[in-house]
């Protein structure tokens, strides 16, 4: 489990999507495209984001790109660049935070790095497709979207391998989280629009929550109550509870939100908004708009906090 961040540090995320994401949009858009990329899955940007429990270490990428980049966030330099990949998505820590793990759609695999040294430990196979990643609160089960096949691969952490696939959703992106208690996993469907509720006991879908607008990240509080999902189709953040998955609140943004992320505190909501280049920070007590940051690159990925 991720440590309680100081009250600072909550803004750790938008800073670097000021600072850091610009450059590496920058970089990637004057590149020609590789071989690789242009035949692999999926490869319009999407870009991730993580920080290190300890908050010393972000690590980024960027579909477009065959490599990672790993910050230090104490003296605000680039500490390494990891390459071999096709497409890498999204990136999330496990172990404390003494791994991390990356997977990547066009490999088809998910990747585990040492945050000590930045080597890859191992790789498991789970698929073309593989993108959007979530942990288990007892650290011990790694959850995959597979946007290809249309399923969600249960990787055992310890064990290193894949355990089960769940089935029947359609087109599950970025989108996934695990509820706080570990006994359901929220899996967004692009196709249709909709937010899959699964038994983590049973690995069967028990629920769908619909209502939402070409929907991309989302965020569960921390006590399950309500679920945020990012409309990019209609500019908003849906707030839904999620005992009757009746939609309570709708919080117009940006143009084009794709994250939507809570702080670890559930005080804050930051909604990236792509097509103007924004962050919106919500008040979540009253839904209201505190603060817009401005001048950020293609704002896709603010929803992995």
């Amino acid at each position: 489990m991720l440590k309680k961040m100081k009250v600072k540090s909550i803004w750790i995320i938008p800073l670097l999507f000021v600072f850091f994401i610009p450059n590496i949009i920058g970089a990637s858009s004057i590149k020609s495209k590789s071989p690789e990329l242009a035949t692999g899955f999926d490869t319009h940007i999407n870009n991730s984001l993580a920080v290190s429990p300890d908050e010393q270490i972000a690590i980024v990428s960027d579909s477009r790109e065959q490599s990672i980049l790993v910050y230090d966030l104490t003296k605000g330099k680039l500490r390494k660049k990891i390459d071999g990949f096709g497409s890498p998505r999204n990136i999330v820590f496990i172990d404390g935070g003494s791994e991390f793990v990356v997977s990547d759609s066009t490999l088809g695999t998910i990747r585990f790095y040492s945050l000590k040294n930045f080597t890859l430990k191992d790789e498991v196979v789970v698929g073309p497709g593989a993108f959007g990643t979530a942990v288990s609160p007892d650290g011990k089960t790694l959850y995959v979207n597979n946007q290809a096949h249309n399923s969600v691969t249960v990787v055992d952490l310890e064990k290193r391998k894949p355990i089960d696939v769940i089935t029947g959703f359609a087109q599950p992106r970025q989108g996934i989280k695990v509820s706080s208690d570990g006994k359901y996993i929220f899996v967004t469907n692009f196709q249709g629009d909709k937010v899959s509720i699964v038994d983590a006991t049973t690995k069967k879908i028990i629920r769908e929550i619909t209502g939402f607008s070409s929907i991309r990240g989302i965020s569960i509080t921390a006590d399950g109550k309500t679920l945020y999902a990012a409309n990019s189709g209609r500019n908003s953040i849906s707030a839904i509870d999620t005992l009757d998955g009746n939609i309570k609140g709708e919080i117009k943004v940006g143009c084009e939100p794709y994250g939507a992320a809570l702080s670890p505190d559930d005080k804050l909501l930051f909604a990236s908004n792509k097509a103007d280049h924004t962050i919106d920070v919500i008040n979540v007590a009253d839904h209201r708009i505190v603060k817009t940051i401005g001048g950020v690159q293609r704002t896709k990925a603010s929803n992995r906090l």
